[in-house]
């Protein structure tokens, strides 16, 4: 006998029609509820849930009468990030499994109280960071953890890709119904550093702006502030730095996001798409190369299921397995806070000019 959980979805978005489509394939997962006040993204998710084979799904306007209506066992909240704080403190005062999507909220205070909020109960809070379950990127953790690169000492990331989407209502043109592009777009990266360096950041400063997008855009008479570039560093604890490369103009790129560890021992890289991972042992000057290219595979219906390479599914996979054993989150309330603070660091970094101490004591 297959043991089955039902879910609720709270935003029918890009993000929630993403997840409707993993949850469909995920076996003891049943989507039973989907909720959004915008009737037309509802119609849309409708349409994906049948195409999905995902059946007999109720829709609601409003997650409260949702809520009160169904017999659920888990809740994904993927509305628009200025929404998660009170929704996330609301369903903390439920029985109910949660995955809120990323950033956890947008900001600091925000995020710290429902961190503080979500260890007073003994059931799941997970936040939203699926970059670490890409098979690619994962494969990628694990061997750099493994050695493979020896001691490691740098790490770099880069995302070049488009501009931001058009969203309803145009929420996410502006800072404060972001947490601001550092928060929105790169609480998933900010994660990453803290996964494969394993320690904590302590120092971090950026430089960013919006040089390019959205400056010809106006809404209700206000001019955008989304940044659309920026470089970041970090220090962390253990000694290790991680460098940060973000461009919101770049779409003609072959791979999207680049991560590149390099230690004492070797090199290593991953990029997505193309899913390669390039291993460059260090042979000393003048010697012959020994370089390796490898391309992780993921099953195409993982890669049709989303934009997250495969990663929406296997984290949801995590979640689910987690709830049905009762087992702690591996991405917990305080990674989204972690990665959110690492955000607004970065842009109170550009903001200043100056560098900015963390600490997480």
């Amino acid at each position: 006998m297959v043991d089955r959980r039902k879910y609720g979805l709270i935003g029918a978005g890009m993000m929630g029609r993403e997840h409707i489509q993993n949850i469909a394939l995920i076996e003891g997962a049943e989507l039973v509820a989907i909720c959004d006040p915008h009737s037309a993204s509802l119609e849309t998710a409708q349409l994906v849930c049948r195409t999905s084979g995902v059946d007999n799904v109720s829709v609601y306007s409003e997650y409260q009468d949702m809520l009160a209506a169904e017999t659920l066992d888990a809740v994904i909240v993927a509305s628009p990030n200025h929404t998660h704080a009170e929704i996330a403190m609301e369903l903390l005062q439920t029985d109910l499994a949660l995955l809120v999507e990323k950033p956890l909220c947008t900001t600091i205070q925000d995020a710290k109280r429902v961190t503080d909020a979500a260890p007073a109960r003994s059931l799941l809070f997970w936040t939203g960071l699926e970059y670490r379950y890409m098979p690619p990127v994962a494969e990628f953790i694990q061997r750099v953890h493994a050695g493979k690169v020896g001691t490691l000492k740098m790490l770099s990331i880069r995302e070049h890709r488009f501009p931001f989407l058009k969203k309803i209502g145009d929420w996410n043109r502006f800072s404060r119904n972001t947490g601001g592009t550092l928060v929105e777009k790169c609480c998933h990266f900010f994660d990453l550093m803290r996964v494969i360096v394993q320690s904590e950041p302590v120092r971090i400063y950026a430089s960013g702006a919006m040089d390019v997008n959205h400056k010809d855009e106006l809404y209700h008479g206000e001019v955008p502030d989304i940044l659309d570039n920026a470089f970041a560093m970090v220090d962390f604890e253990n000694g290790v730095r991680a460098h940060l490369d973000l461009c919101m103009f770049a779409e003609g790129s072959e791979d999207q996001e680049e991560i590149c560890a390099i230690g004492d021992a070797a090199k290593m890289e991953v990029k997505i798409p193309t899913a390669r991972i390039i291993t460059s042992p260090r042979t000393g000057f003048g010697n012959a190369k020994q370089v390796k290219t490898e391309t992780i595979e993921t099953r195409d219906a993982l890669l049709s299921a989303g934009h997250h390479h495969g990663g929406t599914y296997f984290q949801l996979c995590d979640f689910h397995s987690a709830m049905i054993e009762g087992r702690s989150p591996t991405v917990s309330a305080l990674d989204g806070l972690r990665t959110v603070a690492m955000g607004a660091a970065a842009h109170q970094s550009i903001e200043t000019g100056q560098a900015v101490e963390i600490s997480f004591s």
